[in-house]
């Protein structure tokens, strides 16, 4: 008997997020539903992230009609997956309970079956009310927690802030960091757990490591999400599935690789050499992947690889003795715990398939990928990029003076603007922090919620003014307004509930596009009208036309006016009764 391990595929949400900037189109993402409905894959993650700011954003689309005319296409084929911030939902803000609920209903009526819920700082306080909404609502609480490491600090750094009596604290993401993070999740809830690694940080050995544990003090399904960003993904994936991983995420192999998820076409090849059975259709996944080669082709200008991952069909196609040989090798190594021979195996793999290579610099800064190209992207249009070397350094000592949150959205690009502007503060010789974000100040105050470490109360007093963790207070929030367009015939920007929690959620991109929405809507209505006039006019006219001469000439007598037909319009009425 085989053993089972489900596949999430995320090509349509984390996959495209990650590659190509979530630039599909629905009329892309129409070609390929009903080529999935036959693929077999245990979940579908297609909301969440960036999706619903970037259909708005970008495409002039409604998040809720995409995530709708997905669910009807697919059915109960798969189940569909959906990504949120906790409290934070898909911003930078926290939210009241009230929000957390309305959107978890909507977004479960909308079609989501499993809604993946993660907190930046890992503070499951900010889970609790997605948890309860979700299970309330009929959906599946896949709580995740977020990997990270500790920061890097030289042994010269180290030793300098032991004499100043202000050691730096070490040894903070433990196994048992993690262990107890995932135990407190299943106290309150939830129905799965994973390891969420987008920075791909997370080496072979850990991975497994960490999997095994889970399994072991865990009674639910326990899934591995990685990314490829610094090269350990695809083994790191394979480490998971040894260990005993229920659930991995994937991607279909055109949107592999690199800075997204691992290629579920190489995962199936690891599984059929292990007897695993994943329940998915590899046949109809090469039709897919046909199609998503088309696609990416389409995608050309947000494309950050431009060259393709080599095209294989794994269920007629053959792969050459020596590579089939690194596929049991890599086995062999990934159960016998040899982390280097495994990474040199899976990388060797991976460039036969002609996926990217890492990206050393994130792998050396330990940071996300995004984070990385978000700080030179601040630092360029300073014309300042200079500084990115030292900004780098510093990014530890901002973090750790934050009570050292894991590095993901959104405390990643929060700590990553902190280190600009420290950089930018010491390049003009003025004390770091001079100059801070707010939500820099947010962070340290509190409002996000609890970090990892303490925050020194001085620290704390410097940036938030503050000495005491000020936490999040609802009575604060205030809603979005939703304005009366009196020239557009009097209705409101937003319609509907859903329409009000993307107002609340995106204020500024959804008060932009509901705008739109409201514009077009009122000149469909005036186009609407215009043909029902000209229709009227052209079967009266053709009407009048029909009758003789003696009975136009009764019906002017009758003052039964008609249509001046020469007119310069064509349409002037001069009287009609």
């Amino acid at each position: 008997m085989s053993k089972k391990l489900l596949i999430r595929d995320l090509t349509l949400r984390d996959g495209q997020q990650s590659l190509f900037a979530t630039r599909m189109t629905q009329q892309q993402i129409d070609r390929v539903l009903p080529l999935y409905r036959e693929a077999g894959f245990y979940a579908m993650e297609v909301w969440g992230g960036a999706v619903p700011d970037s259909v708005m954003r970008y495409m002039n689309e409604n998040p809720w009609h995409r995530l709708e005319k997905i669910k009807e296409s697919l059915g109960d084929s798969t189940k569909l997956t959906a990504l949120s911030r906790g409290r934070n939902l898909f911003g930078y803000n926290p939210y009241p309970d009230d929000v957390i609920e309305g959107f978890n209903r909507n977004a479960i009526k909308s079609g989501i079956s499993i809604m993946r819920i993660f907190d930046a700082l890992n503070d499951t306080d900010n889970i609790g009310s997605t948890i309860k909404s979700v299970k309330e609502n009929g959906g599946i609480a896949d709580c995740a927690i977020c990997y990270t490491v500790d920061p890097y600090f030289s042994k010269f750094k180290k030793l300098k802030a032991l004499l100043q009596a202000r050691p730096i604290p070490n040894h903070i993401f433990t196994d048992q960091y993690y262990i107890d993070k995932a135990l407190k999740l299943q106290e309150m809830g939830a129905d799965m757990i994973s390891i969420k690694d987008m920075a791909g940080l997370i080496p072979p050995l850990r991975a497994g490591r960490l999997i095994s544990l889970l399994k072991k003090n865990l009674n639910i399904p326990v899934d591995f999400h990685t990314h490829c960003t610094p090269g350990y993904g695809l083994a790191s994936t394979l480490m998971a599935i040894v260990n005993g991983a229920d659930i991995v995420d994937t991607n279909i192999t055109s949107f592999s690789g690199g800075t997204a998820a691992s290629a579920y076409e190489i995962i199936q090849l690891f599984c059929d050499r292990m007897n695993i059975d994943t329940g998915v259709n590899p046949l109809v996944v090469n039709k897919i992947d046909a199609k998503l080669r088309e696609i990416r082709l389409e995608l050309a200008e947000y494309d950050q690889y431009k060259e393709f991952p080599k095209e294989f069909n794994i269920v007629t196609d053959k792969l050459p003795k020596d590579i089939e040989e690194l596929f049991e090798l890599a086995i062999a190594y990934a159960k016998a715990d040899k982390e280097d021979d495994l990474l040199s195996t899976c990388s060797r793999i991976e460039s036969y398939f002609n996926f990217p290579e890492p990206d050393a610099r994130v792998k050396e800064a330990e940071i996300p990928g995004g984070m990385y190209s978000n700080m030179l992207v601040q630092l360029k249009q300073l014309k300042l990029e200079k500084l990115l070397q030292r900004t780098l350094e510093i990014i530890p000592s901002v973090r750790m003076d934050a009570g050292c949150p894991p590095l993901v959205t959104p405390t990643s690009q929060i700590v990553g603007v902190q280190a600009v502007n420290c950089a930018i503060d010491e390049s003009k010789g003025v004390p770091p922090y001079t100059t801070k974000s707010i939500q820099f100040v947010n962070l340290v105050k509190g409002i996000y919620g609890k970090t990892p470490v303490n925050i020194d109360p001085d620290f704390r007093y410097k940036i938030a003014g503050v000495t005491d963790e000020v936490p999040y207070d609802t009575k604060f929030y205030k809603r979005q307004e939703n304005p009366v367009f009196h020239e557009y015939g009097g209705v409101k920007l937003a319609a509907d509930e859903k329409e009000e929690l993307l107002l609340e959620l995106f204020p500024v991109v959804a008060g932009d596009f509901l705008k739109r929405k409201v514009e077009q809507a009122y000149l469909d209505e005036i186009h609407k009208v215009e043909e029902e006039k000209r229709a009227i006019f052209e079967a009266e006219k053709h009407a009048y036309e029909q009758l003789s001469p003696e009975e136009k000439q009764q019906r002017l007598i009758d003052g039964l006016y008609h249509y001046d037909w020469t007119s310069e319009e064509g349409s002037e009425i001069l009287g009609h009764s």
